[in-house]
């Protein structure tokens, strides 16, 4: 058996006035040694799916087995094969950076020294703050601690929850090569993040929106499935201009990314021209359009209006 699958996961929250749908039916595997990145925004069921496969909350319906175990019946043998590393910080931040990696590897009736090879080379970018507090750390410090310390008992498959909110682009970079290596030592991970520039990053991701997981499939899967030309376009007056866009019948979506409008068309023949009669009807000036190549946040806003 793959090291995870899971097989029409609900998972829904009631409320005084309704029932928050979190999971709608999720399936999908994770091949050995692979990176598989759970993608989407806040909201979208990433952590609950996180927490039904570290068998740390029961899923409404549906099953799903880590390791070739069941997560409901088998959650123990699960979770000595594991890493976990939840979205919040949640080491103790009272102790020592030493202290909070000798804890771990004596809930595991290990040592840091005995899976030391494993570790290494994020605990040598530890070592020389390893007196002090964790709490005292900086956010990707906080981050390759909370990774040490996933790691320290040899686990067969890491789970990641969001790891690099809040972490600055170096430390995100760092973070990332530090998977890398991970997974050439025959570790599977299964990682979620908002951030869509880090689906390039992962073997193959899965888009979730609302519960619903919209497409799976390798990132350059995910971008050759687009399959209709997309156009940015920018002027000195964006917000009217994407009014003026959207406005058009011939406009399929048109929604802003970063200093440009990404737009596609129901109607391939002259998009270009189509666009330029919209900016000279709207008297928009400085006007730049080009025909561009999707990446896979366009994918998701894609998915997301199908």
């Amino acid at each position: 058996m793959k090291p995870i699958v899971a097989e029409n996961i609900i998972q829904n929250y009631p409320t005084k006035k309704t029932v928050v749908e979190a999971l709608k039916g999720i399936t999908f595997s994770v091949e050995k040694g692979e990176i598989f990145g759970i993608i989407g925004p806040d909201g979208a069921g990433k952590t609950s799916l996180f927490r039904i496969l570290t068998t740390l909350l029961l899923a409404k319906s549906g099953k799903a087995w880590v390791d070739g175990f069941d997560v409901v019946t088998e959650y123990e043998e699960i979770r000595k094969r594991i890493g976990y590393m939840p979205g919040k910080f949640s080491l103790y931040q009272d102790l020592s950076v030493q202290e909070n990696l000798e804890f771990f590897a004596a809930i595991f009736n290990t040592t840091i020294e005995e899976n030391y090879g494993l570790v290494k080379d994020i605990y040598q970018q530890l070592e020389p703050f390893k007196t002090r507090r964790a709490g005292a750390l900086s956010g990707g410090m906080k981050q390759k601690l909370a990774l040490c310390c996933a790691l320290i008992h040899k686990p067969t498959i890491l789970f990641l929850d969001e790891p690099t909110t809040g972490v600055d682009a170096v430390s995100r970079k760092e973070f990332w090569e530090m998977l890398h290596r991970l997974k050439l030592q025959g570790i599977t991970i299964l990682v979620s993040t908002p951030y869509m520039d880090e689906a390039g990053l992962c073997d193959r991701v899965a888009l979730l929106q609302k519960g619903v997981m919209l497409s799976i499939n390798t990132p350059k899967g995910i971008i050759g499935e687009f399959g209709k030309p997309l156009w940015s376009i920018k002027a000195n007056e964006m917000y009217p201009l994407m009014n003026a866009i959207k406005a058009d019948s011939r406009v399929e979506s048109c929604y802003p990314f970063g200093q440009y409008h990404h737009v596609v068309f129901k109607v391939q023949e002259d998009s270009k021209e189509l666009l330029e009669k919209i900016a000279a009807a709207g008297n928009f000036k400085n006007v730049e359009i080009a025909k561009i190549e999707p990446n896979i946040e366009d994918c998701f806003m894609a998915l997301m209006t199908d």
